[in-house]
């Protein structure tokens, strides 16, 4: 990933760091929900507490579904409740995702990413991965150039932290340098991450996409189903197309 830009004021000749922040989460936002990665990581993670926990399948995948849905990631669960050690975890699931057999680089996604103008917006991951698997399937879809950094969830702190929670989103605001809730625009697949985003003032946009369950009430002011969308969504971070 490209060098992050500093804030401040740019010294004279200089380009002035683009003042908006563009945060994309990673998985099933930057890859389709086709790519099937979650399953694969939904069975492993199942298979994880079915070892580790001495539990058998349906009560591990039933656990699993329980912390999801309560903390974000199945992970916080299993540090609050049962001091397995993170970065072990990630080895077992993460780690083990056969990614180079599953994620290929998109040439619409590379042109909607270039489109972006960066002298408006600055490009930030944001992701609940934690950073080995954040840069796997970036340098997979060949986009790293493209973002200034990432912000990941840390599976090696204590506590352990992730999207929903408000203080992710500082932390991602504090990693790109950017203070005003209103300078930063969002795109993401899940439901629970958009919706706190816009409680903070974001502006979200919930990638729904097609073939999946439109939620009865929307996440947030904008709904998508593709990321194509985004070039109407929020046009003004896009290049000019006039020549």
């Amino acid at each position: 990933m490209a060098a992050a830009e500093t804030n401040g004021s740019a010294a004279h000749g200089e380009t002035r760091p683009p003042r908006q922040v563009f945060f994309f989460d990673i998985d099933n936002c930057l890859y389709p929900k086709s790519a099937k990665v979650h399953d694969h990581m939904a069975a492993l993670i199942d298979q994880y507490f079915v070892e580790h926990l001495s539990l058998l399948w349906d009560d591990a995948v039933r656990l699993h579904k329980e912390y999801y849905q309560n903390y974000g990631l199945a992970i916080e669960g299993l540090v609050r409740h049962h001091e397995i050690d993170p970065l072990e975890y990630n080895t077992k699931v993460d780690d083990a995702l056969p990614l180079d057999d599953i994620i290929k680089p998109s040439s619409a996604l590379k042109q909607l990413l270039a489109d972006i103008d960066t002298s408006k917006v600055k490009m930030w991951l944001f992701t609940n991965a934690y950073i080995n698997h954040a840069k796997r399937v970036i340098r997979l879809l060949e986009v790293e150039e493209f973002f200034g950094g990432v912000t990941f969830c840390d599976y090696g702190s204590i506590p352990l932290v992730c999207k929903p929670h408000p203080d992710m989103f500082h932390k991602a605001m504090k990693d790109a340098g950017i203070e005003k809730y209103e300078d930063c625009f969002f795109v993401d697949d899940s439901y629970s991450n958009c919706q706190a985003a816009q409680k903070l003032g974001w502006t979200a946009a919930h990638l729904v996409e097609e073939g999946v369950k439109v939620p009865r009430t929307p996440a947030s002011k904008y709904q998508i189903q593709s990321l194509e969308e985004l070039r109407t969504t929020f046009p003004q971070l896009f290049k000019s197309t006039t020549k």
